[in-house]
């Protein structure tokens, strides 16, 4: 008689994937998040700095809370665009997050583009030379966006058999989503051409996270109190291939001397 393996964690699905709000795989976004903001945490200047958020997510408040001071550009349909900071919290400013024309020339230490927001300015390129004029020299950026291996994902689930033949040989991947949205992906490749071509110096690009979410999913279903020693399994990961995950995270450093 055969023994009885345990049944293996199925692979989740790109509509669960694509969720990042978290409603489905809710164990593996916890751990995205938690990854996140460790990321964050360590890629933020070590020394009190003037830094730019155009993520329009959670990135701006840990910033703050960090003792830098925090310009957040929030769309103008935000709903608390009109409150008023507390102590140690950004300092909100309506506009428009693809054109940072109200800023001068070098006038920051540091800018976060986080949680995929240069993949919905499918002009990408005309953002990040935005962001390369207003970071002084040797100031850096943080930025996430959506992966080759996403977009190709989500062509597959809609039957664009003809959109991804043609996607070895695009210089510019537009993926069309089920709710009518279009986001841009990016290799690798693609992307340190874009930073490149803005004046940019890449010093790494990596995928959000290596570990699967189905591998995350059973640990953390198992053991609850295993998501730290998870996150810290994440960051120490030696430098994977840079193809792999939903999501690439990339910092890079304008040219010149501070």
């Amino acid at each position: 008689m055969q023994p009885v393996l345990p049944a293996q964690p199925s692979e989740p699905t790109i509509a669960s994937l694509r969720d990042v709000s978290g409603d489905s795989l809710a164990r593996y976004w916890t751990f995205y998040w938690a990854v996140a903001s460790a990321q964050l945490a360590r890629w933020l200047p070590r020394r009190p700095s003037r830094v730019l958020d155009v993520s329009g997510g959670r990135c701006a408040a840990q910033a703050a809370e960090a003792g830098h001071t925090v310009l957040e550009v929030r769309d103008p349909g935000r709903a608390d665009a009109g409150e008023r900071p507390a102590k140690n919290t950004a300092i909100p400013l309506i506009g428009d997050t693809g054109t940072l024309a109200f800023l001068t020339d070098a006038s920051m230490d540091a800018v976060i583009a986080e949680n995929r927001v240069l993949s919905r300015h499918l002009a990408t390129e005309s953002t990040v030379a935005e962001i390369a004029r207003v970071l002084r020299p040797g100031g850096r950026v943080l930025l996430c966006v959506d992966s080759l291996t996403l977009g190709m994902a989500l062509l597959a689930e809609r039957n664009y058999w003809a959109h991804l033949s043609d996607v070895p040989s695009a210089e510019v991947v537009l993926v069309p989503w089920p709710d009518g949205t279009i986001t841009r992906s990016f290799s690798a490749h693609q992307l340190r051409e874009l930073l490149a071509e803005a004046g940019l110096e890449v010093e790494w690009i990596r995928p959000r996270t290596v570990l699967s979410p189905s591998m995350v999913e059973h640990v953390l279903a198992d053991s609850p109190r295993a998501l730290a020693r998870l996150v810290r399994t994440e960051l120490n990961a030696p430098s994977p291939d840079e193809s792999l995950g939903i999501h690439l995270l990339a910092s890079a450093r304008r040219r010149g001397k501070a």
